[in-house]
């Protein structure tokens, strides 16, 4: 049994899906149709633009976005369809690329939401108030026990729980700051302050949420193809209320990825490609459960590949 997964934000590097859409023409009219939606050039960012802009939030979520369904749209025109998985999970905004590879959302929907969503997040707490930290070497419930200490009447909230030895805090700077020491007292074997813009996945996040329920509103939600392994429930769903519901809880609520995979392991998984760029959730997954084959699928050698090893499967 297979599952499709789809990043999260860190993985945008600049000509991220450029070979893609060079090689396959459904794979650039992706990248065409997110611009048309945005009504702005935003594949001219990702492939010739600058780091720093590209990793904005506002950017960095639709252009991630794109760079997935160009190389499904690519898998597909080889033969390999949303079919040839069980289930689709993202992680973070990677959730929405899910539910678009899934069918439940349109292309065109996705990339505004995005729009929306990496908008929304970044306002939502003033540049410098907020911080996010990964914690390396303590489980979840250590951490969890570490964000609740550091916070000292602020908020410090563990806000992804991502493989057995890493969990990311989220909250206000001095907390995540509190959290650092505290989390190498308490045994880890690193602890770190993340390069990002705001502090995603905790209740700061609030305002985010309510921008975020009023745009889904506007937008039409069908039950996916296969299901959707949510974030925040680390289950599976096919209902569209549910999962409009679960997209507005996501924006404050924890990724619980390592629960998500093994989820999956226990539905039967045993192979779980990465669809689009980076290799980063692939090594979470190895870390969650070393039995589970992964596959990283985001250039047209990884396509050729895939698809090779399908035949012979």
């Amino acid at each position: 049994m297979r599952a499709f997964v789809f990043p999260g934000q860190g993985a945008q590097t600049i000509g991220m899906g450029k070979a893609l859409a060079d090689a396959y023409p459904t794979a650039k009219a992706v990248f065409d149709e997110v611009n048309e939606a945005l009504n702005e050039d935003l594949s001219a960012l990702i492939w010739n633009g600058d780091i720093a802009d590209l990793t904005l939030t506002r950017n960095a979520q639709p252009a991630l976005m794109a760079t997935s369904i160009a190389a499904m749209r690519a898998l597909a025109s080889e033969g390999v369809n949303i079919s040839a998985a069980s289930f689709v999970a993202g992680h973070s905004l990677g959730e929405y690329t899910a539910l678009a590879a899934a069918g439940a959302l349109s292309l065109s929907d996705t990339a505004r939401l995005l729009r929306v969503r990496g908008t929304a997040m970044q306002e939502a707490v003033p540049v410098g108030i907020g911080a996010m930290a990964a914690l390396l070497g303590l489980d979840f419930e250590t951490a969890r026990a570490v964000a609740q200490e550091a916070a000292q009447g602020e908020v410090c909230q563990a806000a992804n729980d991502n493989d057995p030895s890493q969990v990311v805090v989220s909250g206000h700077k001095a907390a995540v700051e509190r959290a650092l020491i505290i989390a190498k007292e308490k045994g880890a074997k690193r602890a770190m302050l993340l390069p990002v813009s705001a502090p995603f996945h905790c209740s700061l996040m609030a305002p985010a949420a309510d921008v975020m329920a009023s745009a889904l509103e506007g937008v039409e939600i069908t039950a996916p193809n296969v299901p959707l392994v949510a974030n925040v429930a680390a289950t599976a769903v096919t209902d569209p209320a549910e999962i409009r519901s679960l997209l507005v809880a996501q924006v404050t609520g924890s990724v619980r990825w390592r629960e998500s995979v093994g989820y999956m392991a226990a539905q039967g998984v045993t192979e779980i490609w990465e669809i689009g760029a980076g290799k980063a959730l692939s090594g979470m997954i190895r870390r969650v459960d070393k039995s589970i084959a992964t596959k990283s699928v985001g250039t047209p050698d990884d396509i050729t590949a895939a698809v090779a090893a399908l035949a012979e499967g």
